[in-house]
């Protein structure tokens, strides 16, 4: 009951940052995002065990000003021709390298995949805020995007628990059944279809289009993570939430779905 109780209260706290950094205003997001960016590279960078402390805060910090220039220039505040520093990171990272007692070349190809993995999509969140400029507040689309997410985690691992016989991808996650993804799917679909109630800029049929691009990408996100955990041999990324895990584990969803969501409403769209 008590561990029930502190789930429940964390996960509240978790919600009301998120949400509330998003009504209260991009820069807030920005800053918030930009604390988990940091945590979950620093997770990342444990669970692969892949830098000594001094240089794993190096990359980490990196991978933030990663994650910074693709926020500033997804809320407007910095041109996209600024991008071109991006170029920059990979004759840094090499550098610093050179100092690991450790020298091993996959190394950095490990280091670059947490800056996709988690820098990036964080990143890209922030542009959310441009693709929501005909609906009823800036942050629509990036809420609605988040609520999907997380119909699909619930109603995936509730239909899953009731009603779940047949395995989704039992070497990885043997919890995860075919029944808790058509469940999470289904309850996916229809928060869409309620979003679409309040939408100005996406039509019904592409607000479902958008629901099942995020949930199979989710769900890849989902196992992809379980892949990590399982490699590094913990149950958890993190202990930031009480009963939740790290950012690696609440956010593991939303960083695989957000380059799907942003090419389908950015270039599809």
């Amino acid at each position: 009951m008590k561990e029930i109780l502190i789930r429940t209260l964390s996960g509240i706290v978790f919600l009301i940052v998120v949400i509330g950094s998003i009504l209260l205003h991009p820069i807030a997001f920005l800053f918030v995002f930009g604390v988990f960016t940091v945590i979950g590279l620093y997770e990342y960078y444990t669970l692969t065990g892949i830098a000594g402390k001094a240089n794993k805060m190096i990359f980490v910090f990196i991978g933030l000003l990663l994650y910074g220039l693709l926020a500033f220039i997804g809320i407007g505040k910095a041109d996209i021709t600024y991008a071109l520093f991006i170029f920059l990171i990979f004759p840094l990272v090499i550098t610093f390298q050179l100092y690991e007692k450790e020298i091993n070349w996959y190394h950095i190809g490990s280091i670059f995949t947490g800056y996709f993995y988690v820098a990036v999509p964080f990143g890209l969140l922030n542009t959310f805020f441009a693709f929501s400029y005909h609906e009823s507040f800036p942050g629509f689309l990036l809420v609605s995007m988040l609520v999907i997410v997380w119909c699909n985690d619930i109603f995936a691992y509730l239909t899953g628990s009731f009603f779940g016989k047949h395995k989704l991808f039992e070497r990885i996650s043997p919890k995860k059944t075919w029944e808790g993804f058509f469940g999470g799917l289904l309850f996916a679909l229809l928060s869409a279809y309620v979003m679409s109630l309040f939408s100005k800029s996406l039509s019904v049929t592409e607000w479902l289009v958008l629901a099942t691009v995020i949930v199979v990408t989710a769900t890849i996100g989902d196992l992809s993570e379980s892949m990590l955990k399982r490699n590094a041999g913990v149950k958890d990324s993190g202990n930031l939430m009480p009963g939740h895990g790290g950012v690696l584990d609440r956010f593991d969803a939303v960083l695989f779905a957000t380059p799907f969501v942003f090419i389908y409403l950015k270039f599809i769209l």
